[in-house]
């Protein structure tokens, strides 16, 4: 393999289009078992590779360098091999920062609910840090040091202006099911949900149902694409073309 993803289950990806629609290479997607997934990368039999659920934070061993964007967030979704030594970076961040501020998402000053703290989460708690949130609460199912349960959020925190889910709660096939009900968040002004596949999952519905902002992961998965696929290629891609191939996605049909 040249160029793809990695990660454990890749039914619902869309990256292997989006990719192919932003630059001239084939790109596969490749699923691997966690007894798999040592034994490829050690092999390193790739020139380039972007990493999902559960693997990245697992990659980071590997590595040989690591950006210092990465490492600060401790997730790394992007590697490029330069004669067998891999060097890693995180495009998510940038990624899911373009679409925060194409859709004039302001997070300064900002009391934000992040939902669930996996490898997808830590970009999130970086550019909340970053663009100056006023508070940041990690929401979980099970009580875990540093974060509150969900029956907690509801309790004591429904005056968040801000509720980004990184869980993979309603994500395809299982899009019968929602990380929380949003009704007693009558302060909160928008919902941004990770997952792209639906587009529109049971937490954004009930989010437009209530008049709030809402945000897929679509945008996201491109942009950051499209800075992976800078790393790839050695060279810029215009922003343009995240928009570009962003419209196209709006219409793509996965064949399951």
């Amino acid at each position: 393999m040249e160029y793809g993803l990695i990660g454990e289950k890749l039914g619902h990806s869309y990256s292997k289009p989006i990719h192919e629609m932003l630059a001239d290479y084939t790109y596969e997607i490749c699923p691997l078992t966690k007894e798999e997934f040592p034994i490829f990368m050690e092999k390193r039999e790739f020139r380039a590779i972007n990493v999902t659920i559960p693997y990245k934070r697992d990659v980071i061993p590997y590595l040989t360098t690591i950006d210092e964007k990465a490492k600060s967030i401790g997730a790394v979704n992007t590697i490029v091999n330069h004669n067998g030594k891999l060097h890693g970076y995180n495009t998510d961040y940038p990624g899911l920062l373009y679409s925060l501020r194409h859709n004039h998402i302001t997070l300064a000053g900002q009391k934000v609910l992040v939902l669930g703290n996996g490898g997808a989460a830590q970009a999130v708690f970086a550019i909340l840090r970053d663009e100056g949130a006023r508070e940041i609460l990690t929401v979980k199912y099970k009580e875990e040091p540093g974060t509150i349960t969900y029956e907690e959020a509801r309790a004591y925190h429904t005056d968040a202006d801000l509720i980004i889910n990184t869980s993979p709660v309603g994500m395809y096939p299982n899009t019968d099911r929602t990380p929380m009900d949003l009704t007693p968040y009558e302060n909160c002004k928008a919902v941004v949900d990770l997952i792209y596949n639906p587009a529109e999952t049971l937490l954004l519905s009930q989010a437009r149902t209530l008049g709030k902002i809402t945000i897929n992961g679509l945008e996201m998965l491109v942009a950051q694409a499209k800075y992976a696929a800078e790393h790839f290629l050695g060279r810029l891609i215009p922003d343009t073309e995240t928009d570009r191939v962003y419209q196209a996605m709006l219409t793509y049909k996965p064949n399951h």
